[in-house]
């Protein structure tokens, strides 16, 4: 499926009738997206996000939405874009970025504006500080001052309380230690040397509030005990290979 930012609500029919055929089918591609992102609560109807009763969403999955958008590179480069000039009939037109935080608060990169008479004042915005990136949904906002205001406050509390913990850094760190100091025994083995790495772990940068990073407790059970033979890329855990 391909997304497209349009300013002109023709526009954006005009590009559904494109790629789908029709405003109707190009709704049924983009439900189609919405089913295989796992958005149990957003249904589409029109191209555009005029106001429709069968056509809505939720904050939470509008910020999935925008996770998704943000990692094809057109679109991130387009929201990213402050101003830009295009050429109509050989005239130059300027055409300026809505989103108002976009050059104003630091970090941001993104994503979206819009407004209808039902949805009110709303603003999707993506900002990066350091290896944070956080995208912070503003739904019926009454005025864009309001919708700036709240999506400030949001940001900057996100920044002041969270930081980014290296989870799999404390876990290897911790296994290397228990590792270390660990005594092993391998019943009727030649010997008690064992090479024993851990296991892949996928767990990266994490999100934690500040005042709770020192509440982490990493807790790694390992057998100590065992009985030969123990096979090569064996996965020993508590009571694994262990002898009864």
């Amino acid at each position: 499926m391909v997304f497209y930012y349009v300013r002109g609500n023709d526009s954006a029919v005009a590009l559904a009738e494109h790629v789908g055929g029709s405003v109707k089918e190009f709704a049924e591609l983009m439900n189609k997206k919405a089913e295989e992102l796992n958005l149990e609560n957003t249904h589409f109807v029109t191209p555009h996000g005029l106001d429709e009763e069968m056509h809505y969403t939720t904050a939470y999955e509008l910020a999935k939405i925008s996770d998704y958008a943000l990692n094809i590179k057109e679109i991130e480069q387009i929201v990213k874009t402050k101003e830009y000039t295009v050429s109509i009939n050989g005239v130059p037109k300027n055409i300026r970025n809505t989103n108002e935080l976009l050059g104003y608060l630091e970090g941001v990169y993104g994503v979206k504006t819009g407004f209808t008479n039902g949805a009110n004042r709303c603003l999707v915005t993506s900002v990066k500080r350091g290896e944070m990136n956080v995208i912070c949904v503003v739904l019926g906002a009454d005025t864009k001052k309001d919708r700036t205001k709240d999506s400030i406050e949001l940001i900057e509390y996100i920044f002041s309380k969270f930081q980014m913990v290296d989870i799999k850094y404390m876990i290897e760190d911790n296994f290397d230690n228990l590792v270390n100091m660990s005594q092993f025994e391998i019943i009727k083995g030649i010997n008690n040397d064992l090479q024993i790495d851990l296991e892949e772990n996928n767990m990266t940068l994490y999100p934690v509030q500040k005042d709770k990073i020192k509440d982490i407790n990493i807790d790694i059970e390992l057998t100590k005990v065992m009985e030969a033979p123990v096979l090569k890329h064996a996965i020993l855990r508590k009571n694994d290979c262990e002898n009864r």
